[in-house]
């Protein structure tokens, strides 16, 4: 059987811990509890499958507030109990006042961050829109900016009600404080590097400003720093080692979609050969790591923060930030990467002429050679135990990264590493 992970847990029989899983599944993402499967993933059945049915769901009904949607279903040929539980659209779904969440195959409690994230999702709300702490705020570079952008000349009440600026009447909201010109909230923090992590040449920090200014400040210090010139003929060219589109969307990413009860900045990093851009929160509620990397698929968790950002062109609508950022490395060999966590989301933009990185199996490969070594392959099938097949595709791979070079042909080839 399927093994136990984050949409699936196996239960032998009832106890009350299935709820907190009930709990969980409910808060955050549609699962299923079968009864009479052990752990390891035997079946051994329900005695009583029906009483066992009436009893799961008087657990439930006593014990979840509020009441899940749920299904119940008996496969009458090994006597095991399918609970299927769908994600509520009235969070949080408490078991004994507590909420709990999922973590790899275990339920656990959710802390009270993530509490006060599942009572503003149950009552349809978001963070951007609660009340701003502070309400002196003013727009000139909001104003500015759509101006050039939109046409729009005075931001009046009405503009600033169509933005969704106002938690009430009079009030503004959250949203309105990231885009003010006293911004409160954490703004981007960059380090540029030199040879190692031990060399710092710069660090910058902008906060206190729109977030307009941030996505302009940083994106145009990335693409300065990795921008060269060079001269072709009688012609002076300016070339990109990292291309821009891909920065934009990056920066304009993390804006838009971080978490902002977080008090913690943007963190860039500018190393010789890559960017990288990690922004606080994984992934919103609803959608998978496979989704928000293969597909077009986009949950909004700062929907009228992005909505600006799409008003004034500087993300798309539909979800393909993704998509764009690896659009703009289409023709290199080097290739984007995303790693996300449960609590962050990283961009990694290496230089456009940059080698591609090895694999675990290569580095194993390469560690067999000394500066002055020639190893035939089949000196590397019996020093790493790999097959004859396995060995020629990674030196092949190896030589097309340009991490060894081929010397002779036939039977004496042999293989050394690049200087």
């Amino acid at each position: 059987m399927e093994r136990e992970n984050s949409s699936l847990e196996y239960k032998e029989a009832i106890t009350n811990s299935f709820l907190k899983t009930v709990s969980a599944f409910a808060n955050y993402q549609d699962g299923r509890i079968i009864f009479g499967v052990r752990n390891d993933g035997t079946i051994c059945g329900m005695a009583e499958p029906v009483q066992t049915c009436l009893d799961i769901e008087n657990k439930i009904n006593d014990s979840i507030s509020p009441a899940p949607e749920y299904t119940l279903q008996i496969n009458s040929e090994n006597r095991t109990i399918t609970l299927s539980v769908q994600k509520g659209e009235n969070p949080p779904y408490l078991y004994k006042n507590k909420a709990y969440r999922r973590s790899d195959s275990a339920s656990v409690e959710v802390d009270r961050l993530a509490l006060n994230r599942l009572i503003l999702e149950g009552s349809h709300q978001y963070f951007e829109d609660l009340p701003a702490k502070q309400q002196q705020l003013t727009f000139s570079t909001l104003q500015k900016e759509m101006k050039r952008q939109m046409g729009i000349r005075t931001l009046n009440e009405d503009v600033l009600k169509t933005l969704g600026f106002y938690a009430s009447k009079g009030t503004y909201s959250h949203v309105a404080a990231l885009f003010s010109d006293q911004n409160p909230f954490p703004g981007i923090d960059m380090m540029i590097f030199g040879s190692s992590i031990d060399e710092i040449r710069d660090r910058i920090q902008w906060s206190g400003a729109s977030v307009l200014t941030l996505y302009h400040e940083a994106t145009e210090r990335i693409i300065k720093e990795y921008r060269v010139e060079k001269i072709q003929g009688i012609e002076r060219k300016t070339i990109e080692k990292i291309p821009g589109k891909a920065v934009r969307e990056a920066i304009a990413n993390a804006l838009v979609h971080r978490t902002w009860d977080i008090p913690t900045a943007i963190r860039v990093a500018l190393y010789p050969d890559r960017v990288e851009i990690t922004s606080p929160g994984g992934l919103p509620a609803g959608i998978t790591q496979e989704e928000y990397l293969q597909h077009q698929i986009s949950i909004l968790r700062n929907p009228k923060l992005a909505n600006v950002f799409y008003r004034l062109g500087y993300i798309e609508a539909f979800g393909t930030g993704i998509q764009r950022i690896r659009y703009a490395y289409v023709r290199s060999q080097v290739k984007p990467e995303f790693h996300i966590t449960e609590h962050i989301i990283q961009v990694v933009l290496p230089l456009l002429d940059a080698l591609p990185s090895l694999d675990q199996e290569e580095e194993k490969i390469k560690a067999l050679f000394t500066s002055n070594t020639l190893l035939s392959r089949q000196d590397i099938e019996k020093e790493t135990g790999f097959e004859k097949n396995k060995v020629i595709r990674l030196l092949n791979r190896m030589s097309t990264k340009k991490a060894i070079r081929r010397i002779g042909k036939g039977r004496g080839t042999k293989y050394s590493l690049l200087p």
